[in-house]
């Protein structure tokens, strides 16, 4: 009987400790752009009382990003707050992630300029997944028109910080965004990248703020 305890009791020890491994929280470092390896843009750290460290990417034309150094992501929950701005195609931002390089990578990202918009269709296109090179934002919508993006559940104000969780496992990507329910949108994967770079992305023109990553 006793042997019989000891086992049950180191199984769920066991158990335990691969539930606690399963969901490890890592919290880069926000604080220091040395940090970051950042590609076709300037990057500025400040603090504030409410988001701690934010970091801040200049608009400039074309894409832009800031890889964490050191750090891969295969799948899991990633966490994060961030601004735009209300101007017409000048304010896309997000999370790149199984970057092989700086041009192939996925993303999830944000149109905040299409947040409020009274336009229907371009209410439809607040939030995108794209897999590069070969998927972007335009290939996507003209083959598979509103299935790779979507609009939000909640309406967020362009210019407000808005937080983004975005759960990514081997055949789904999830969007959710201020802690609605309903993903924004669910999509399976577009290729067979399954591990890499993560960071946060800009689009052409763009800048924007970034806080509180965390990655489960």
């Amino acid at each position: 009987m006793i042997k019989r305890s000891s086992a049950i009791i180191i199984f769920c020890i066991t158990c335990l400790s691969l539930s606690i491994h399963a969901q490890e929280i890592i919290k880069p470092d926000l604080s220091n752009a040395n940090k970051f390896q950042v590609v076709n843009r300037d990057i500025s750290i400040t603090q504030s009382d409410d988001k701690k460290n934010v970091v801040h990417l200049n608009g400039v034309p074309n894409d832009g990003m800031a890889w964490i150094n050191d750090l891969k992501f295969e799948k899991g929950i990633i966490e994060f707050d961030a601004k735009g701005k209300n101007v017409m195609q000048q304010s896309f931002i997000g999370i790149a992630f199984h970057g092989l390089n700086d041009t192939s990578f996925d993303a999830v990202y944000f149109r905040p300029f299409n947040f409020q918009s009274s336009d229907a269709a371009r209410k439809s296109h607040s939030v995108q997944y794209v897999s590069l090179p070969r998927f972007d934002w335009s290939v996507l919508r003209e083959k598979y028109p509103g299935k790779y993006e979507n609009s939000l559940t909640d309406n967020i104000s362009a210019d407000s910080w808005f937080h983004a969780k975005i759960i990514i496992d081997t055949d789904k990507i999830e969007v959710f965004v201020n802690n609605n329910p309903q993903s924004s949108p669910s999509v399976k994967p577009l290729n067979n990248y399954t591990k890499g770079k993560i960071g946060f992305w800009v689009g052409n023109n763009s800048d924007g703020d970034f806080a509180n990553l965390e990655i489960k």
